[in-house]
């Protein structure tokens, strides 16, 4: 039983690098991040990618998964969540770069006996965590209790937001002057970075993940295998809610469920009117106990029989498709960074 991660290997490898060497030629470093489900990977797959591409500092999202990627990285590691009192600091760990966040947290560490690595991230439009720029000069005074390797911005992914990262990182560096002039920055291309780095005088290092590891999916497929193969008359009743067959067909039970992320779906931002009239029609259907699946059979996308088991589900054909033989594999739909996959086949 699997749900599998096709990989192209040397096309796929050969973008990551070329990404990598394409920022460094515009003098921006790549900071990989290995967070959450790893991307579909895995964290201690892009870890080790990451080692092997040669990079000196990989980003991991969270305290609990920087064992994992440490393990197969040897460099540094950036934790993006910032430190909390309550966390598990990781400070015997001299290759572990802490995130600061809040006036007080920066306090309590530039006062305790550790001296850790840190970064103090600003407050952006995101809004998400950060020290207000109006606090950067209280920063200043506290920087010189820890080992201070630079700010950073996390930006948001909708327009342009070059304009306010070269602000931020200005007021950040005429608040600290003695500081190192390094920035840490989220969501910026390349080039929109090697362009911080040249109004700002300083070194950007971009972390980035998403266009690193899924900037062209040509070379990745998702594929999950046919378990069972069952004839149904119109009438017979099936799957765990004993629903009645509406007509002649074919069940096909796959792998993949809720525990593979399999057709869970994050709320959608529905920004236009055609997504807005797609996710009403959705939404109609699925009041009416139907639900398309992300599998696809005979190059058509078909509806599941009923919601995903938490290991395989249950997908209707109607009786004039030819059903797949158990033990094929079939093409299915994943967003990456909520699918687990049981198997990655690299060719």
């Amino acid at each position: 039983m699997s749900v599998t991660l096709h990989i192209a290997a040397g096309p796929w490898r050969d973008r990551v690098r070329r990404y990598v060497d394409d920022a460094a030629a515009a003098g921006v470093t790549v900071v990989p991040v290995a967070k959450g489900n790893g991307y579909g990977f895995g964290n201690a797959v892009l870890a080790a990618e990451s080692a092997a591409l040669g990079v000196t500092t990989v980003a991991a999202g969270t305290y609990e998964e920087v064992p994992a990627v440490a393990q197969a990285f040897g460099g540094d590691v950036l934790v993006l969540t910032p430190w909390r009192p309550w966390l598990d600091g990781g400070f015997g760990d001299e290759r572990v770069v802490h995130t600061v966040s809040r006036l007080e947290d920066l306090r309590a560490l530039a006062t305790g006996d550790a001296r850790p690595r840190v970064v103090v991230e600003v407050l952006t439009s995101m809004r998400r965590h950060g020290v207000a720029a109006g606090d950067l000069a209280e920063v200043a005074k506290l920087i010189d209790g820890v080992r201070f390797e630079g700010f950073a911005l996390h930006l948001p992914l909708t327009g342009d937001h070059t304009a306010e990262a070269t602000a931020l990182a200005r007021q950040a560096f005429e608040a600290a002057p003695a500081a190192p002039r390094t920035v840490w920055v989220s969501h910026l291309t390349p080039a929109k970075a090697a362009a911080v780095a040249r109004d700002t005088g300083a070194e950007v290092r971009l972390r980035v993940a998403t266009a690193l590891w899924l900037g062209d999916r040509t070379g990745l497929t998702a594929k999950a295998t046919v378990l069972d193969v069952h004839r149904v008359r119109r009438g017979e009743t099936f799957g765990y809610r004993q629903r009645r067959a509406r007509r002649d067909g074919t069940l096909l039970v796959v792998a993949g469920g809720t525990a593979h992320g399999i057709a869970m779906q994050a709320p959608s931002a529905a920004t236009t009117l055609r997504q807005r009239a797609t996710a009403l029609a959705r939404g109609g259907l699925e009041a009416g106990g139907r639900a398309l699946s992300p599998f696809r059979v005979a190059g058509r996308q078909r509806w599941f029989a009923e919601p995903p088991h938490m290991q395989c589900s249950m997908i209707w054909l109607p009786a004039d498709a030819t059903p797949p033989a158990v033990g094929d594999q079939i093409d299915v739909e994943v967003r990456f960074t909520t699918t687990t996959f049981d198997t990655l086949a690299w060719g």
